[in-house]
């Protein structure tokens, strides 16, 4: 398929659908338009490493090259939630580097969920690739294997994962919730960045603080109730606020906090796309004398150019998709069977947003 074709379909040039496939480290001006390319290149099924390379040079026998298809279980998009766009961009460096191919985005919509009575189920796009496998009407059975992998980002329902297997060759996962060993997994721990970060706002002397972000079964949202508990600080659900984690809701929440009598003195987000949406309502809607402190987990491009800069718990993204794609790449070669779970730490990174409270 030709860089042509993809241009076509993407409504941009030759020329940024080459820089977009062959430097994975480049950013498109456009939002979304970098996702684009890269989901029509896995569609198209056009190869555009050096092992695709290889391939269009000719042997007799070439090597099937390692397709890895990544897997948001979270988001319909990756511009949801800057975090998983940078660790997908990291996760492409590593790819290239390995000479292994970007095969498709799959997104929570995209998979059937397997009944217990018909595990024949497996996962599906349907997209003209996928019709291709299988021309036949049970678009549930195709297999995606051989020679393929599957880069799970974030949290995956655990009935999913068997007809997963029955699909791809090995799975690797990366999350800051680890499940009870499923799956190969490379996490930095919710709870304890959460941890960090509230016991942060503590030393500062804050004890109202308001959490913003996933309560189901969430480890970010256990480690900031924990840390609470242990300081003998009880917890007010009124500074409790659900959400799904996004600039938006972010922004809403905070306005509405603004309104209130007696706000909180600071605000714990679970990611920094939240933390950079309450930042905007504070901008636009100010209250005299109000101003919280601010801090949030991830540490993405956005939260040093926030006003005030965003203190923040530091996720090594480019280490995760190293290792991540270095379990998926062991598994292949039968280096190891059992379920490997690699925890790497996280880090403090103290800005401006958050300051001493002595009232």
């Amino acid at each position: 398929m030709s860089l042509k074709k993809i241009a076509s379909l993407a409504g941009t040039s030759i020329s940024t659908v080459s820089r977009v496939l062959n430097h994975p480290e480049h950013n498109c001006n456009q939002p979304g338009l970098a996702e684009k390319i890269w989901q029509l290149a896995a569609e198209l099924d056009y190869l555009p490493n050096n092992a695709a390379r290889t391939l269009r040079m000719g042997t007799e026998n070439p090597p099937i090259p390692f397709t890895v298809d990544i897997f948001l279980t979270r988001f319909d998009s990756l511009n949801t939630d800057p975090f998983f766009q940078e660790l997908f961009q990291h996760i492409k460096e590593e790819l290239m580097a390995e000479n292994c191919l970007l095969g498709q985005l799959l997104y929570p919509t995209d998979l059937i969920i397997p009944d217990i009575s018909n595990p024949g189920m497996v996962p599906y796009r349907s997209s003209e690739s996928i019709l291709r496998q299988n021309p036949l009407n049970f678009p549930a059975l195709i297999s995606r294997k051989p020679n393929t992998g599957l880069m799970i980002l974030g949290k995956c329902p655990d009935s999913l994962i068997p007809a997963l297997r029955k699909r791809y060759d090995c799975l690797a996962g990366i999350d800051r919730n680890p499940t009870d060993y499923l799956y190969d997994e490379v996490f930095c721990d919710g709870a304890v960045a959460a941890a960090k970060a509230v016991e942060h706002l503590i030393s500062l002397g804050h004890q109202r603080i308001a959490y913003i972000g996933d309560c189901t079964y969430e480890s970010r949202y256990n480690g900031y109730y924990q840390v609470l508990l242990n300081h003998k600080i009880p917890l007010n659900y009124q500074n409790i606020y659900p959400s799904s984690q996004t600039m938006e809701e972010g922004y809403d929440i905070m306005c509405n906090i603004i309104r209130l009598k007696q706000p909180p003195s600071a605000i714990f987000c679970a990611n920094d796309s939240t933390a950079v949406g309450v930042l905007k309502a504070l901008k636009q809607h100010k209250k005299r004398g109000y101003m919280p402190s601010v801090i949030s987990i991830d540490n993405i491009a956005a939260s040093e150019k926030t006003t005030p800069l965003l203190s923040t718990i530091h996720i090594p993204k480019k280490q995760m998709a190293h290792l991540a794609l270095t379990l998926l790449l062991d598994q292949k070669k039968g280096g190891h069977r059992e379920a490997v779970r690699l925890e790497l730490p996280c880090e403090l990174i103290e800005r401006e947003s958050c300051s001493y409270y002595s009232g």
